[in-house]
């Protein structure tokens, strides 16, 4: 059997990515429309947009959703936890700008009405609100049966949210500062995720034969309770540890993409990461079941790693141990380099390119 991956799973992440810029080229015309107020400050690309709304403020902009983790969700009957997916998705991409997360609105697309599914989203929303601090003033909703499907004949549903955040503008964060020989920290994710669940459920579902049912034994819970596990909301932990005055050079969500991720820093610098914790069981899970390659893996997939803080040397027991007080585990799991636009994890002999990941 030949190993599984995300495009056999139906995403195409570089045709994708191609896309994406072909829309941005478009719609970066549009900047052309406002100066001063509203005006754009962050080149696109990066985790988050930035306008400027005063001469010393600007709002920090994402827009995420939760993906095909839904369907997991739909399928265990159990919707209370999407909500803090959809949260956690924006804020941290907020965050990477060096931005306060303040409030968020949301979408609900749903292939029928029902009452009892909407009040579930509603409490994840509510979760993910409070761990975040931020508020969630309004939304929409709609009726979308000719669009929306799911794992259960009319209770298909999707959900994105829009988050914004506040920051100064000169203390706009996209990793200029990041210099060789700074200090990669990992902070610890729950899981999976909310990113590549094509490809896990491929793996599990598919070749695997599992279901959300299934006992297994590398892991402590039901399947499909493991894959539920939120994605982690790392808004507290990251303020504290840049209200403490840690040199924090970049911020990076390890979301879709995997470690490619730390490609978008503006520094012209590499990364090697040759001290990663090893993945927790559901990653490996997914490897072996689906025939996955390592590259495929850590170019998908946070493996452990949700987020990571670049900061010197100096700096790195300051963000361990606000982490550690958080009840967040810290890695160091790797430096900055010369090699620039270059991601190396040398315990899998891997090297990442714009292209992604391959044997190296």
């Amino acid at each position: 059997m030949s190993g599984l991956s995300y495009s056999t799973s139906g995403v195409d992440s570089a045709r994708g990515d191609r896309e994406k810029e072909s829309l941005g080229r478009i719609l970066a015309e549009s900047l052309r429309f406002r100066r001063g107020v509203g005006e754009s400050l962050v080149e696109n690309g990066y985790y988050a947009a930035a306008v400027r709304v005063a001469p010393d403020l600007a709002v920090a902009i994402s827009t995420d959703g939760v993906g095909s983790k839904i369907l997991v969700a739909e399928q265990m009957g159990k919707l209370d936890t999407i909500g803090i997916d959809c949260v956690a998705m924006n804020v941290n991409d907020v965050l990477c700008l060096g931005a306060e997360p303040i409030s968020l609105v949301d979408y609900i697309a749903v292939e029928r009405l029902h009452d009892a599914m909407l009040v579930e989203v509603a409490k994840g929303l509510l979760e993910g609100a409070r761990q975040a601090g931020i508020s969630i003033p309004g939304g929409e909703t709609a009726q979308l049966p000719d669009i929306i499907r799911g794992a259960v004949p009319g209770r298909g549903l999707d959900l994105a949210g829009t988050a914004i955040g506040l920051v100064a503008p000169d203390k706009i964060n996209v990793g200029r500062a990041v210099t060789p020989g700074d200090v990669v920290v990992g902070l610890a994710s729950t899981g999976v995720h909310s990113n590549g669940f094509s490809l896990v459920r491929r793996a599990l579902f598919g070749a695997g034969g599992l279901s959300v049912s299934s006992q297994v034994p590398e892991l402590r819970r039901p399947l499909g309770e493991e894959l539920l596990e939120p994605t982690r909301i790392y808004v507290r932990d990251v303020l504290e540890i840049l209200g403490a005055g840690a040199d924090v050079r970049a911020m990076l969500h390890i979301t879709g993409g995997g470690f490619t991720n730390l490609l978008r820093v503006a520094a012209p610098v590499g990364w090697v990461l040759d001290a990663l914790p090893p993945p927790p069981p559901v990653f490996e899970l997914i490897r072996r079941l689906g025939g996955v390659e390592w590259a495929e893996m850590y170019g998908v997939f946070n493996m452990g790693i949700g987020f990571v803080l670049v900061v010197p040397e100096a700096d790195v027991e300051t963000v361990r141990a606000i982490a550690h007080k958080r009840g967040t585990a810290s890695h160091v799991i790797g430096r900055v380099t010369d090699e620039r636009g270059t991601v190396r994890i040398p315990q899998r002999g891997l090297v990442a390119t714009d292209a992604g990941f391959a044997a190296g």
